[in-house]
């Protein structure tokens, strides 16, 4: 199995905590706009929830395909060389940065969310458009551009995905990731106060962070002593 893959979903289970900071209002205000009807019957209310994430999880799966695919086109041209080398590196490094920024060590990590603005911009009128939600069609709607809110663990994570050298992989690689926050953002549209004031309790903050740089280091010193790296192309 490409190493890859469960690094992607490890790396967004871990990242839940900034998830629950930076969406958990967002899921709030999702969740108590819908009808009624919707909040109190359970089922339909998580059918709901589904859709918002899977949409969210659709775009995200749609950028690793474009990565990909451009990663794939880059291979085709001639061997990357000492570039796919540098890509891995770069991969590490910025794992070590969302860990910082998780902990609450390196809070100026956020800056990197500034490239996804000018793309916001020209979304964000559409988000308005198709609120109210009414039905899971709207809600896999809204979740579809939601994907693209300005992240900059999502974009961190896109670094890498040229490095699986396909659309379908980096399609996949991106949708594991996306997976891996599903357990926290669903259960933060059931118990929204709650665990929004979990996920900025230092102590989880800490563990998760410290977690993430540890596995960065990890990846460092599998490539330097074994001349590859726990993201292959």
């Amino acid at each position: 199995m490409n190493a890859a893959y469960p690094l992607a979903f490890l790396v967004g289970l871990l990242s839940a905590l900034h998830c629950i900071g930076m969406c958990g209002s967002i899921v709030g205000a999702l969740s108590f706009s819908l009808p009624r009807e919707i909040r109190v019957n359970p089922a339909r209310y998580l059918v709901h929830q589904l859709a918002f994430n899977l949409g969210r999880i659709a775009s995200y799966a749609l950028a690793g395909a474009l990565f990909g695919w451009l990663g794939a086109a880059l291979t085709r041209a001639g061997p990357l060389g000492w570039l796919d080398d540098l890509t891995r590196l770069a991969t590490a490094t910025v794992l070590i940065g969302i860990g910082l920024h998780i902990g609450g060590w390196f809070p100026r990590f956020a800056l990197i969310e500034r490239l996804g603005v000018p793309l916001w911009r020209r979304l964000d009128p559409l988000t308005r458009r198709l609120l109210p939600v009414r039905g899971p069609l709207g809600a896999l709607l809204f979740g579809a551009v939601w994907g693209w809110l300005p992240c900059g663990l999502v974009y961190s994570l896109l670094i890498s995905a040229p490095l699986q050298a396909g659309a379908a992989s980096g399609a996949l690689y991106m949708a594991l990731f996306g997976l891996g926050t599903l357990p926290v953002l669903l259960a933060t549209g059931f118990l929204a106060g709650r665990l929004h004031a979990w996920g900025r309790d230092r102590r989880f903050q800490s563990i998760a962070g410290a977690t993430l740089i540890a596995l960065a280091l990890l990846a460092i010193h599998y490539q330097a002593y074994n001349g590859a790296s726990m993201v292959p192309s």
